[in-house]
């Protein structure tokens, strides 16, 4: 099937995938649920609240909600979004409770109860943890809760970095195997230039990589009391759809339609299969502790080869770090090649380097006789 034809068909599968999804992750930005000043606009709440609560009993709505820091400002007396990492988790620790609040009221009407789930990066880079946060959700979602998830800002040991909540939609999407991922923002879709400006059109979907080459995306969003912007936003949809969710990029205003499966913002179509929980959370979620460079042997072996990696591979060690944590996998001219969770502390590895394990194991004990990053807790990045 080829030219219009091609595209209808296109057109109907993506409508099909939407409006047979049942599972639905929504996520929103600050800059569709607060004024312009920052506080809570609760006519805008009230309004997207409305369009989740009308989508179906059949439907089962998984809320990525940011606004904490944005909420907390007016009530803290701050007439812009403060640059210091401990006035904004100031304001996310006054505006998470506002939100929820408000949220917890808004689906009241609809006898709809809301759980709230605050997670972090370095949670979910942790097995047990990722596990524990996709039991919690799913048994919201059985109970019939709505579950309201965002990142838990008030803690968060590094920058609250930029569009942390479109990132963290497309993982959740993956981690409550959700059938579709809804993106709202203040923008209606995804355009081949800045939407501003006279000319630019809006793109109906995306089928792959090759769909955006030539698509400046770097201005294209507006800026006010949130952080994102549309690179994250198409980020978390390459993410999302790589990992076998598709996406639906649109306008908070037009929530109900993008529910619905009606003709509206960007549909990105999947483009790979889902993969294993822990390695999609290690490749996107977690904070690398440190790195070990590898010889060009273990770069081989661990990319071409799908091989552990063995004490005899690596050259050097950087970073404190302690069995479990994630690090990165560098190359020689260190060039990020993978990413995994280390065996060993960074204290031990030293009297490890270039060593075989049978060797390691007579010295040390049988204890090391092992892997220093085990195939099954490795995630390549670079080919």
């Amino acid at each position: 099937m080829t030219g219009a034809g091609a595209s209808t068909g296109a057109a109907a599968a993506a409508r099909a995938e939407v409006t047979g999804a049942r599972r639905i992750v929504v996520k929103v930005g600050s800059s569709s649920l607060t004024t312009a000043g920052g506080g809570l606009d609760a006519d805008r709440v009230d309004a997207l609240v409305d369009t989740l609560a009308k989508a179906g009993a059949e439907k089962e709505i998984v809320l990525v909600s940011s606004g904490a820091i944005a909420a907390g400002l007016a009530p803290l007396g701050l007439d812009r979004r403060p640059r210091d990492l401990a006035r904004q988790q100031a304001a996310a620790s006054v505006g998470q409770g506002l939100l929820v609040a408000r949220y917890t009221a808004s689906f009241a009407r609809y006898g709809r109860r809301v759980g709230q789930v605050l997670l972090t990066t370095d949670d979910t880079s942790r097995r047990a943890h990722y596990r524990n946060a996709y039991r919690t959700l799913d048994q919201l979602l059985a109970m019939g809760a709505v579950p309201v998830v965002n990142e838990n800002d008030t803690v968060a040991t590094d920058e609250i970095r930029f569009g942390d909540n479109d990132r963290l939609a497309a993982l959740v999407a993956h981690l409550v195997r959700a059938d579709l991922l809804i993106l709202l923002s203040d923008v209606d879709g995804l355009y081949d230039g800045d939407p501003s400006i006279p000319g630019t059109s809006r793109i109906a979907e995306v089928g792959g990589p090759e769909d955006l080459e030539g698509v400046s995306i770097g201005s294209a969003g507006k800026a006010g009391v949130g952080t994102g912007g549309m690179v994250t936003k198409v980020e978390a949809a390459r993410i999302a759809a790589a990992a076998g969710v598709p996406v639906v990029l649109t306008s908070a205003s037009q929530a109900a339609d993008a529910l619905a499966g009606r003709p509206t913002g960007t549909f990105f179509h999947r483009t790979g299969r889902r993969s294993t929980d822990r390695l999609l959370w290690l490749a996107h979620a977690s904070a690398p502790r440190g790195a070990l460079t590898l010889d060009d042997g273990a770069v081989r072996a661990v990319i071409e080869g799908s091989a552990s990696l063995l004490p005899a591979g690596i050259a050097a060690v950087e970073g404190e770090f302690s069995a479990g944590d994630p690090v990165e996998l560098r190359d020689s001219e260190g060039r990020a090649v993978a990413r995994g969770l280390v065996a060993f502390d960074a204290a031990e590895i030293p009297q490890l380097l270039g060593r075989s394990t049978r060797d390691l194991a007579k010295e040390l004990g049988p204890g090391y006789e092992r892997e220093v990053v085990h195939r099954d807790d490795l995630v390549v990045l670079r080919r």
